[in-house]
């Protein structure tokens, strides 16, 4: 049976997404379209491009998360480089290393502009700090003055995982909008089930979301007793509030929540046994949702 699936976003915690889409092949459940955030953006893309649950962990499992931080040399001790980076580049690391690894996964299926994807098998959100608005890639990118059919998914794919601070932000040159800044689409929408079940946009096939965090009744809460405890819940509020206040009674029976709380976001010194442990976990509770699931 074909559904549409959204995949939120949430880092390293990603790997759990494998384990939750081994369980849905299992099932026989194929997606005809999807969207993603962040990590969720890579997952859909894998499975825009043909690879299966299989071969996407294959693919994360032979690679060295840590090679795809790529700091800037610089003459400046790395204490000072560090600094210079976050106030001059807004970002600790390039992004370049991530985008090029995507590029090379994504050319491995043929895929390399949105052109060689069906019409609206993949959207991707991303954050436009500039104009202050949620990003659908590759549907807005006419507004910017931009074909989708000559823009890289690859690209799109690192906009959306620019986590800000982390990742330098990406600049989007455009003939209509100048230059955009642009970070990660968790900053304004983490979970974009809104594109396929709206009271607007009603569904065209059953939608099924994969969340990486708890139901809003099970998060625990957040304690801020210093700035860097602000900052941390400032982020995460922004991440959820805009999707919390679309998922409702009638939305939470097609969405398997995922309690990832053992991992950090950007911790690339994953072990082996933490991603097996991820991919377990994913896979466990979606079996579990999918005994139940009535679409």
């Amino acid at each position: 049976m074909y559904i549409d699936g959204v995949f939120s976003g949430g880092g390293i915690k990603g790997f759990a997404l494998i384990g939750a889409l081994q369980a849905i092949e299992e099932r026989g459940l194929l997606f005809r379209q999807l969207a993603g955030t962040s990590a969720g953006a890579v997952i859909a893309a894998f499975i825009v491009a043909g690879y299966t649950s299989h071969e996407i962990f294959n693919i994360m499992n032979e690679t060295e998360l840590e090679d795809l931080l790529d700091e800037r040399r610089t003459f400046l001790p790395s204490g000072l480089t560090k600094w210079f980076c976050l106030y001059w580049r807004l970002g600790l690391y390039k992004g370049e290393k991530l985008e090029k690894w995507l590029e090379c996964k994504l050319k491995e299926r043929g895929i390399h502009t949105f052109a060689d994807l069906p019409h609206h098998s993949l959207r991707i959100i991303a954050s436009d700090l500039t104009n202050g608005k949620i990003m659908v890639l590759p549907d807005d990118l006419p507004q910017y003055g931009i074909s989708p059919h000559t823009f890289s998914v690859a690209k799109a794919i690192r906009m959306s995982c620019s986590l800000p601070y982390f990742f330098e932000p990406v600049k989007l040159k455009s003939p209509k909008a100048g230059a955009s800044i642009v970070v990660d689409g968790g900053v304004l929408s983490n979970f974009p089930m809104w594109l396929f079940d709206s009271d607007t946009r009603p569904k065209v096939r059953p939608v099924l979301g994969i969340k990486l965090n708890p139901k809003e009744e099970e998060r625990e809460k957040n304690h801020i007793k210093n700035a860097i405890d602000l900052f941390g819940a400032l982020f995460e509020t922004m991440k959820d509030a805009h999707d919390a206040r679309h998922i409702s009674t009638r939305h939470e029976k097609n969405i398997i929540f995922l309690p990832v709380n053992q991992v950090l976001l950007t911790e690339f010194q994953l072990s082996e046994e933490k991603k097996l442990e991820l991919i377990e976990l994913g896979k466990e509770q979606t079996c579990r949702f999918l005994e139940q699931w009535s679409c």
